[in-house]
């Protein structure tokens, strides 16, 4: 049998582990459990995983500590469970590379359309289609993103992005020179399914930057802050 998608599902809980499991199999998802911190780093890391549903407050090894260790090697998209109260854990989330939250108490369809959403975006097997169409791609001086495969590469080299930061540097990218504020990059990048913080915005661009950073300094220079308003990619003259 063929399965749509393997997640990993993360929960001290056995209640939760076994209500996600049951709702999400209903999708042809293959799910895997893990009840602790420790267990779930090792899983992700010796497994490929389409998506990790990541519970935030855990005996040992929190999410927290989890997403910052795996974000080291993966960029395996996740989504942060996390109770009432705890909005600053959610935004340190965020800056470790956490893609969405979901708060509990949840329903569990919410779930499920949250997984299916993120996993649209991260989809990065498009490009295997035998299409003659032209493909999405578009080109910079020191950067290039192909929207097709989801694979962006700075001066050559290839650059680890998760599905935000890779949605984000693609919604920017499309309209150069144009200046976006924090509110509009929530509604566009981050869609239906967030509601939150304008922080958001700004700890994944610093991620970006620092990624792309990493391979070409001119190709983290594109992003550019525009103080008091938000952001726009830049195209250099070099």
């Amino acid at each position: 049998m063929e399965f749509e998608a393997r997640i990993l599902v993360v929960d001290d809980e056995d209640r939760i582990r076994r209500l996600l499991k049951m709702y999400l199999e209903r999708e042809n998802y293959l799910i895997e459990e893990a009840e602790d911190g420790e267990t779930a780093l090792i899983k992700a890391i010796e497994n490929d995983y389409d998506c990790i549903l990541l519970d935030l407050m855990m005996p040992g090894k929190n999410g927290i500590e989890v997403c910052k260790e795996l974000r080291a090697v993966k960029s395996t998209p996740v989504i942060m469970l996390t109770a009432k109260g705890e909005e600053a854990n959610r935004v340190e989330g965020f800056e470790v590379g956490t893609d969405d939250y979901i708060v509990k108490p949840f329903s569990p369809r919410e779930v499920v359309l949250r997984v299916k959403a993120l996993l649209r975006r991260s989809s990065s097997t498009s490009f295997l289609n035998t299409d003659t169409k032209a493909k999405d791609v578009i080109v910079f001086p020191h950067l290039s993103i192909d929207n097709d495969a989801h694979r962006v590469t700075a001066d050559g080299v290839e650059v680890n992005l998760t599905p935000k930061e890779y949605e984000l540097l693609y919604f920017l990218a499309k309209s150069p020179d144009k200046v976006f504020d924090r509110e509009h990059l929530l509604k566009e990048v981050w869609h239906y399914e967030f509601f939150g913080d304008l922080r958001t915005v700004d700890t994944h661009v610093k991620r970006l930057r620092e990624k792309l950073n990493r391979v070409s300094e001119n190709a983290a220079k594109m992003i550019i802050t525009v103080w008091g308003v938000g952001y726009k990619f830049e195209v250099t003259s070099e």
